[in-house]
């Protein structure tokens, strides 16, 4: 039953785009995205049982349809994507792709960092006492009492 009402959904939806290049005229709305991102990949996956996939393949437009949208939109096409040139720098080597790469990674890290003490003190693992009486009216203890004190 279930394939049978997918192979229904596929064939209404060959005939509501009929010769069009997308559902509702000449540029893609919503609708375009939805559809294109159910049909892609049970078009180009590889799959165990092929029975709508073969049915998806005899809709030629729906196939025109979705080859139409990855070379337009995807040109890769399910290979590697395109690498942007990269200029050598003056010691021969390759400049980094992103050159705020560095500055970036550092930010990320200083911000983690940042998360991470807030939290510490927020949540009173960590506290920091002024010198004098600590809570509840105690002297915090030093190092040397402490160890005395075992």
């Amino acid at each position: 039953q279930l394939y049978r009402d997918a192979r229904e959904c596929l064939t209404l939806l060959s005939q509501r785009l009929g010769s069009q290049k997308f559902f509702f005229g000449d540029s893609p709305a919503s609708l375009d995205a939805f559809v294109f991102s159910r049909l892609a990949p049970l078009l180009k996956a590889k799959l165990p049982n092929g029975k709508l996939q073969q049915h998806l393949k005899s809709l030629q437009n729906l196939c025109n349809y979705c080859t139409s949208i990855l070379s337009l939109y995807f040109p890769w096409d399910g290979g590697e994507m395109p690498s942007a040139p990269r200029a050598a720098s003056a010691d021969g080597g390759e400049a980094e792709e992103d050159p705020h790469k560095r500055r970036n990674q550092l930010l990320s890290v200083l911000v983690g960092l940042v998360a991470m003490l807030g939290y510490a003190f927020l949540s009173g693992i960590v506290s920091i006492q002024r010198g004098g009486v600590g809570p509840a009216g105690r002297q915090p203890i030093t190092l040397e009492e402490e160890e005395e004190e075992e």
